[in-house]
């Protein structure tokens, strides 16, 4: 009988061990998420609560076994606001740090700019506070998706509020770039559909985006004849803006005020009472408004690990790292490709409810809430809702086929 060559039977052992140790190694390797968003600036608490939210959903699955037996690292990066920023860090992230995931955006301008890119990195993306319909509706692609309300969904919600009130000439306060115009233009044409008589007016009022002084455009419209105005400043703006009107006698004045996003905690925690009471006040998600198991949890641990309650955009950007634990797990891989054709169509469960990734144009049929702003919460220190409303996501939402998305 032949006996085994004894150096070769080594080497295939050796060759073997070292296969498995790698195939081991390999397998440890932790899940790298890209986080792109505004990190510095006046709107840089956006960018520093979807941290929040994010760094809270990877301890919690880094601590129940991680996504496919491996822990997430997050890399971010800060956008500036800018688009050219953003796709030269979403290039880095997926070139030189390897990333399998990206998620973020807070501005518009930005996600239209980037969303075009990212067929061409071959990863997924999850918007979480971008708000554009264009990103899932014309420059829609099979590697984008939103987990938040579009403006088309909002301004739907803020149509329906504003045609139940007195006012009947509506004017806009927001930032001069497509967040602002969509919101207003998207506001008018749903108003006009609903009630024909209402005057949208000419004059309106579109300060850039990151402006110091809103004095000019608050005494525009108080001395205009509008009975209604449509506000969609936000983030650091939004608190300059208030705090001038304050002092111009804006909120004085006899007029329905409809503040888009004017319920983003970051925004009433840095104004505390100095968020007028009695005025239409919207976010994303309100943390109060959910009465289901994920929500109590995710509230609870939030002011728990940071002492206030969640935005929209840390409940967002926290639903997106769930979103990919359970597309990846669902693929089976990270592999870009497959983990974006895993969250086509998907339901999931999230603090604000079952969400679904609409398979037509990747966007989430999640519910705008809009309220009225109350008395301050007690422990809270910001001011609380009432008469609170919680739209259906599918019944705001526009059609597959007037998103003009094409997948």
């Amino acid at each position: 009988m032949k006996q085994p060559n004894l150096r070769k039977l080594m080497v295939s052992m050796v060759t073997a061990a070292t296969l498995t140790a790698g195939t081991s190694a390999y397998a440890e390797d932790p899940i790298r998420i890209g986080g792109i968003y505004i990190l510095s600036g006046s709107a840089s608490t956006y960018g520093e609560f979807a941290q929040k939210g994010i760094d809270l959903a990877v301890s919690e699955i880094n601590e129940s076994g991680g996504i496919l037996g491996r822990d997430i690292e997050m890399i971010y990066e800060d956008s500036q606001g800018k688009a050219s920023v953003a796709i030269q860090a979403a290039r880095k992230l997926v070139h030189s740090e390897d990333v399998d995931a990206l998620v973020g955006l807070d501005s518009s301008g930005v996600a239209q700019g980037m969303v075009p890119t990212m067929p061409e990195l071959q990863k997924p993306l999850i918007i979480t506070h971008a708000a554009t319909p264009d990103v899932t509706g014309e420059l829609c692609n099979p590697f984008t998706y939103r987990i938040s309300v579009n403006v088309a969904q909002n301004m739907k919600a803020a149509a329906k509020i504003a045609s139940e009130t007195d006012a009947k000439n509506w004017t806009t306060i927001g930032p001069d770039y497509s967040f602002g115009h969509q919101s207003w233009e998207y506001f008018g044409d749903y108003l006009k559909e609903i009630n024909p008589d209402v005057n949208l007016m000419s004059d309106t009022n579109f300060p850039r985006f990151g402006a110091e002084d809103f004095t000019p455009f608050i005494d525009r419209v108080m001395d205009s004849d509008a009975d209604g105005v449509l506000i969609s400043v936000w983030g650091g703006d939004l608190v300059n803006f208030v705090r001038q009107a304050s002092n111009r006698g804006f909120f004085e004045k006899d007029l329905e005020l409809m503040f888009t996003v004017g319920a983003a905690t970051e925004v009433l925690t840095a104004l505390g009472d100095r968020m007028p009471e009695g005025v239409h006040l919207s976010t994303r998600y309100w943390y109060d408004a959910y009465d289901n198991d994920i929500n109590k949890r995710f509230v609870k641990a939030y002011i728990e690990e940071y002492g206030n309650p969640p935005s929209y955009n840390a409940e967002g950007a926290y639903a997106a790292i769930y979103a990919y634990k359970q597309a990846m797990e669902a693929a089976g891989t990270t592999d870009g490709p497959a983990v974006a054709k895993a969250l086509r169509g998907m339901t999931m469960e999230a603090p604000n409810g079952t969400v679904t990734f609409r398979e037509g144009d990747n966007q989430a049929m999640v519910s705008p809430n809009w309220g009225i702003s109350g008395p301050m919460h007690p422990e809270h220190g910001i001011r609380t809702l009432t008469d609170l409303q919680i739209f259906d996501g599918e019944e705001v939402a526009r059609s597959v086929e007037e998103t003009g998305c094409k997948l």
